[in-house]
């Protein structure tokens, strides 16, 4: 007989999550103690190899994105980054990349992650920077990954920017988007006011 601990790790899932499935009436203990302590059945859990019936299969996704396509090489060294590390970890794995702003919350990639973090689809989510996920509002989107015990990696090469370089970053992003909104984004007085404003951040 297996703790739920032992029968939450065979499974690959958490002790939260078992105890919704025996709320559910979807998977429940082969008994329980006096103490209250549920206990489960390993011939059983093993021969069964349990998943909730309507439950789809759990994935991790590696997510890469890059604002522009003159970013079209780090968006490769991302993508292939999130591949290698998936792969020394053993996971099967999907990569969903996008190109577009961090603080574009419409993007195909993303919405389409965020469906399947909500819809209990994704087990596990892996960025190389978090960052790559949104400029501003990462940390909602972790509390929602928290609350559907999704589990989130992020890969830190190198050390973190500095806090003056984040808020130049910040500032950037924020110039680009609202420079393609007055001027369009390919128009030549955004770009040149882009190109300003970058070296002037630059070169304080």
């Amino acid at each position: 007989m297996l703790t739920i601990s032992e029968t939450a790790q065979a499974l690959g899932v958490s002790m939260k999550t078992l105890r919704r499935w025996d709320r559910d009436g979807l998977l429940k203990p082969t008994e329980v103690t006096p103490g209250g302590h549920r206990r489960y059945d390993l011939t059983k859990i093993q021969t069964m190899r349990f998943r909730p019936v309507g439950q789809p299969d759990r994935q991790t996704v590696a997510y890469a994105r890059v604002s522009s396509k003159d970013q079209q090489t780090d968006l490769e060294r991302q993508i292939h980054l999130l591949e290698l590390y998936c792969a020394s970890q053993g996971w099967t794995y999907e990569v969903i990349s996008d190109l577009g702003s961090g603080m574009n919350y419409q993007k195909k990639g993303l919405k389409r992650l965020l469906e399947g973090i909500i819809n209990g689809e994704v087990q596990r989510l892996v960025l190389t920077h978090k960052d790559r996920l949104l400029r501003f509002g990462a940390e909602l989107v972790f509390a929602i990954c928290e609350a559907r015990e999704c589990e989130v990696v992020i890969i830190n090469q190198g050390e973190d920017s500095s806090f003056e370089e984040d808020l130049a970053k910040d500032v950037l992003e924020i110039i680009e988007v609202f420079g393609a909104r007055l001027y369009g984004s390919r128009s030549h007085k955004a770009k040149q006011m882009i190109e300003s404003i970058t070296e002037a951040v630059s070169n304080p």
